[in-house]
């Protein structure tokens, strides 16, 4: 035969000899995947086959600049990613006995998840609060809580992953009050604090004080830590929520690195050396399912960022600029409609971070899209990342797709893609007035629009959702925090209240708005209003005084 064949129609599932005739209706309850378009989620084209003339640039080895291949010449061959199940529900208590379940189980770093009122700043007994204590994430009120999160766990023998953004401070400050109340070194404590505000006003919310002023908390939490817990990495700037919201693969990594450029350009203001904070700044991404695009994505993302941070800050020590990175699956991907699913995509995108060249990863829970995970759901997530660790191979080989035509093509797509935004938002005046002017947030919910009109129309397929359904899927269990725990929560805050000293606190409290009002670094304020007894709620009242309150 010569000639080739264009846009072939795709091979239905296999059905049994005899079954040719159905008539069409019949075909398609039957089971057949229906002609689809050949893109990725971010709309690049995907050819029927690629080919040598298809790559654009050579990659050096893994672990030279600018580290498409990966950051380390060896891969994971010393260290593995490390595995790190995102966990926090109900109380501190609660939680704990979920983090020793987990440590047992083989987990290698603690990821801790907070409610809504404690990623805002309020107290249980707070009348904003009803409704949502200890539902999305552990509650916290005081540094009583964190004695009882960490109880009989070493903090200098565990990493501690902190998703916190408004109140990052406040939450960091109690974890260095409680390592100090047990005579632990500060310099010893390894781990992450999000404390990435920025994208809080594009793609998530829970935003308390103005950007200005939430910028000024960032910088002094980074700069604290610099000096006073430098094992920990102070920033995590994140993508992964932006994703969620619906940005494209492109925005994911151009938003955050616009981000990011913010952070340092505030900390060179202050007059910091770049070179100091670099080999502290670490990245946070998701991944979804397609498999080639997002592995694409790490290997571009590792690129453009050294490249672009030794442009822009004149860094030229190559070891500054590596993208280190940690990756969550998608929970936007997952489904309530046969939840059992999930788990194979859970699966997928842990394989692209994987073969992607994270430095860390969260694996989500099959049934998170109906409630918070069950014990036995998280348990699989992370024998999920086991098996990938040493059943696969997959760890064997640093940077184990380069070479294939279709990533190194898709790569260099979505590198290009990223550069061009980068460019377009620097035109703007940078993120800040791309967040302030809406520009971000609009091409956010754009492409999470279009992506939704996909999925209803059927243009973009989604299995047990708009194609090969099981009409009548047992409903799954649901994992519910204990109706009772908001009201312990509220007797506890306030009982602590009651047995404090309260001048103590007031003087604690006073400082710390002096602080606010002049330029003062204010995590050691915060440090010593935590020992003295002062609320969550209580701190970040005090520096809303000051601040003000974002509308």
């Amino acid at each position: 035969m010569t000639g080739s064949i264009k846009n072939p129609t795709p091979c239905p599932l296999p059905v049994s000899r005899g079954e040719g005739k159905e008539k069409e209706g019949e075909r398609e309850k039957a089971g057949e995947i229906q002609p689809r378009e050949f893109k990725t989620q971010s709309g690049s084209e995907i050819k029927r086959v690629y080919a040598p003339a298809d790559l654009q640039e050579k990659n050096p080895l893994p672990g030279q600049y600018p580290f498409t291949r990966g950051l380390y010449p060896e891969g994971y061959r010393k260290k593995l990613w490390t595995m790190r199940m995102y966990c926090g529900y109900g109380s501190p208590a609660q939680t704990n006995k979920r983090f020793h379940y987990l440590i047992r189980h083989g987990e290698t770093g603690l990821s801790l998840a907070f409610d809504l009122p404690t990623q805002i700043g309020y107290d249980p007994d707070d009348p904003k609060c009803q409704g949502e204590i200890g539902k999305v994430g552990v509650s916290i009120s005081g540094l009583w809580d964190f004695e009882k999160l960490f109880k009989n766990i070493d903090l200098e023998k565990i990493s501690l992953s902190m998703t916190i953004n408004a109140t990052a401070f406040i939450l960091y400050a109690f974890y260095l009050a409680l390592a100090k109340k047990r005579g632990l070194d500060l310099k010893n404590l390894r781990g992450t604090v999000q404390n990435d505000i920025l994208k809080e006003y594009i793609a998530r919310g829970t935003y308390r004080y103005p950007p200005e002023p939430s910028l000024r908390l960032a910088s002094d939490l980074i700069l604290y830590s610099l000096e006073n817990t430098p094992l920990f990495y102070p920033i995590s700037v994140s993508g992964y929520h932006i994703r969620e919201a619906g940005a494209t693969a492109i925005d994911e990594v151009a938003f955050t690195f616009a981000d990011a450029f913010v952070y340092l350009d505030d900390l060179r203001r202050l007059g910091t050396n770049l070179e100091t904070v670099l080999p502290r700044l670490s990245f946070f991404f998701g991944v979804h399912n397609h498999l080639l695009e997002e592995v694409a994505k790490f290997r571009a993302a590792r690129r453009v960022w050294a490249q672009a941070a030794s442009s822009r800050y004149q860094i030229t020590e190559p070891r500054l600029l590596r993208m280190r990175f940690h990756a969550q699956t998608c929970g936007s991907t997952l489904v309530r409609q046969e939840p059992l699913n999930n788990a194979c995509r859970v699966s997928i995108q842990a394989m692209a971070a994987v073969l992607g060249g994270a430095q860390s990863l969260h694996t989500n829970s099959y049934d998170e899209a109906i409630s918070l995970p069950s014990p036995e759901a998280q348990l699989l997530a992370l024998r999920t990342q086991q098996i990938l660790a040493v059943e696969t191979g997959a760890a064997d080989v640093a940077d184990p797709l380069a070479g294939s035509y279709a990533l190194e093509n898709l790569t260099d797509k979505l590198a290009e893609a990223v550069r061009k935004r980068l460019d377009e938002i620097e035109n703007m005046g940078g993120m800040l007035q791309a967040v302030k002017s809406g520009f971000a947030a609009g091409a956010i919910a754009e492409a999470s629009y279009r992506r939704q009109m996909e999925i209803e129309s059927g243009k973009a397929a989604v299995v047990g959702v708009n194609i090969l359904k099981e009409e009548e899927a047992a409903p799954a269990k649901a994992f519910a925090v204990a109706q009772t725990m908001a009201k312990e929560s509220t007797r506890e805050v306030r009982r602590q209240r009651k047995k404090r000293d309260q001048s103590k606190v007031g003087r604690a409290l006073e400082r710390l708005g002096n602080a606010a009002s002049g330029r003062d670094n204010l995590i050691g304020y915060t440090i010593e209003a935590g020992e003295a007894g002062a609320t969550l709620g209580e701190i970040a009242a005090a520096v809303e005084k000051v601040f003000g309150y974002a509308k």
